[in-house]
């Protein structure tokens, strides 16, 4: 018979294994305001079993507003997320199993990208920051983006046979 503090080190290095075995993903873009957001929230509240998601720009920006407003409306928070530099997750030694930019044709030749074994693909999103119209025509657009990141994550969860 074990007793309760025998169990939780085996708790813990249950965890740390689980977490070990999920597949890393990197969402990018070159500002880190919007799509990338969107794209690491989406995929991590889908498949969080599976999959650890972050994102990161080239030039971090500001967390677009419009993204927020249109992540809440799906019922995910991303008020509190902060950009993140593409050049700061090299220096810390971080590893990805897939790479996914999700930049805009226009954007294509600057959008970054994140050296390391992991696979790279490229999704194109148009920007919400490129909107113009009134303040519901750009959230409009924006949610549009975000149904079109979280339908091409569907998409890809399928190619692991997972069903969305």
């Amino acid at each position: 018979m074990t007793s309760e503090t025998e169990k939780v080190p085996a708790d813990a290095d249950a965890a740390v294994a689980d977490a070990d075995m999920k597949k890393r993903v990197l969402f990018i873009c070159i500002h880190n305001s919007a799509r990338s957001q969107m794209a690491e929230a989406l995929l991590n509240s889908m498949a969080s079993e599976y999959f650890h998601s972050e994102s990161a720009g080239i030039e971090p920006g500001v967390l677009n507003p419009f993204a927020v407003k249109a992540m809440a409306a799906a019922g995910i928070d991303i008020s509190q997320n902060s950009t993140n530099a593409v050049m700061d997750y090299l220096k810390e030694g971080r590893t990805y199993d897939y790479v996914i930019a999700v930049c805009d044709k226009e954007a294509a030749d600057k959008c970054p990208v994140f050296p390391g074994s992991g696979e790279k693909i490229h999704w194109m999103f148009p920007d919400p920051s490129s909107f113009k119209g009134t303040d519901d025509e750009k959230l409009a657009f924006t949610m549009e983006i975000r149904d079109q990141i979280k339908q091409r994550i569907a998409e890809w969860l399928k190619s692991f046979k997972f069903h969305f």
